[in-house]
């Protein structure tokens, strides 16, 4: 949010909150945020207002005034807090959603790339030597990975129909082009930690990759899928994490035989109901994004054995999910806003809850050094 501009929240208990709002200034992160509030409204409403706001979790926000911390139930009224009243908001580590608070010198979402660390003396094109074209098309894997590439050479098209994995990652890519389309024998396509925004990928080219089993996109600066990597329905494992997206593409149930969903590091606010179609699902990794409730749907996926779910703004899970999901058996929120207490409450949790230590006691069987403790899987209901 830029600085200067309000956000509003009324209460349900002052049907005139707009005439007798009142403007809060919380200091968070090295900026300001102003909010206009009714002054009947409680600290934990102005604390889901900033949640949005700040990536951090309520139960992670202690708001203080003039020295004293905010409690909860209060009205800003009954705290003295009034037009004008400077709030400063501290965060506990580790209680937030997506990629982490959002500050002054950091976004909500930093590119985990590691080409930012890297020199600057990239190369346009690499001359690829015959014997390297020979050996290309002889093992059928084209290996360019960390070749400081700006553009794909030319040679890699020559490979046509011979090419059956493509691992260009670790380059600065910032463009995919039709050409792409020649290869479509290929089952593995590695595009991870380039430059690829959302119109530098010919799509129409990917969409001839029937084969393609193993797609990585992760690490570049998408902000949308398109409907296009849904009709390639051969793919078993997707993974686009550490990018910009806001979202799934409605499609994604035509990807009966996808086994393993990564998105984890995006902005993604909610998941399409369609993923209950994806019935080869053994892992999916949505952590760190801005979820705060999940379709009901999930409970479709009985190969499920893996949800990693651990910071967004979650409190509550599908109500079927433990009961249908006989496999599930890693089950991460930590960071979210469920507890234990919520999850007993589901039907199926016995049988979940046998699962995991389960499989948490066949971990510990093949660690050596003392015991560890059990970790529940979700965080202690400890309040902020």
């Amino acid at each position: 949010m830029e600085e200067g501009r309000g956000v509003g929240v009324g209460s349900s208990g002052d049907s005139d909150s707009a005439s007798s709002s009142i403007t809060v200034q919380v200091k968070f992160g090295g900026r300001t945020i102003p909010l206009s509030v009714s002054p009947n409204s409680s600290v934990r409403e102005l604390k889901s207002l900033l949640q949005p706001l700040t990536n951090v979790l309520p139960r992670g926000q202690k708001l203080i005034c003039k020295g004293k911390v905010l409690a909860d139930p209060a009205t800003l009224k009954s705290s003295q807090i009034s037009d004008g009243s400077k709030v400063m908001l501290v965060a506990s580590h580790g209680v937030h959603q997506g990629d982490g608070p959002i500050t002054n010198h950091t976004s909500a979402n930093l590119r985990k790339n590691v080409n930012v660390s890297r020199t600057h003396g990239q190369q346009a094109s690499v001359a690829i030597e015959k014997s390297r074209l020979e050996r290309w098309r002889l093992t059928g894997i084209v290996a360019l990975s960390d070749f400081q590439l700006k553009v794909i050479p030319e040679e890699v098209w020559a490979c046509g129909l011979q090419a059956r994995l493509l691992d260009l990652s670790n380059n600065f890519i910032a463009e995919i082009p039709a050409k792409i389309g020649t290869l479509a024998s290929i089952s593995k396509l590695f595009l991870n930690a380039n430059n690829l925004s959302d119109n530098s990928i010919n799509w129409e080219g990917i969409s001839y990759l029937k084969s393609l089993a193993i797609l990585n996109l992760s690490q570049n600066h998408l902000t949308a899928l398109p409907s296009a990597l849904c009709t390639l329905t051969s793919l078993t494992q997707v993974d686009v994490a550490n990018n910009r997206l806001t979202g799934l593409p409605d499609d994604i149930g035509n990807l009966n035989q996808l086994q393993v969903l990564k998105t984890g590091n995006n902005r993604i606010r909610s998941i399409p109901s369609t993923i209950g179609n994806c019935s080869s699902l053994i892992e999916v990794d949505l952590s760190s994004n801005l979820l705060d409730c999940l379709p009901e749907a999930f409970g479709l996926l009985t190969n499920l054995k893996c949800l990693q779910l651990r910071n967004n703004g979650l409190h509550s899970l599908p109500a079927t999910l433990l009961k249908m999901c006989t496999q599930l058996s890693t089950l991460d929120l930590h960071g979210t806003q469920i507890t234990n207490d919520v999850l007993r409450q589901l039907e199926g949790w016995e049988a979940f809850d046998e699962r995991r230590r389960l499989k948490h006691q066949k971990q510990l069987d093949f660690r050596l050094g003392a015991p560890q403790g059990f970790d529940e899987g979700a965080d202690k209901n400890n309040g902020p």
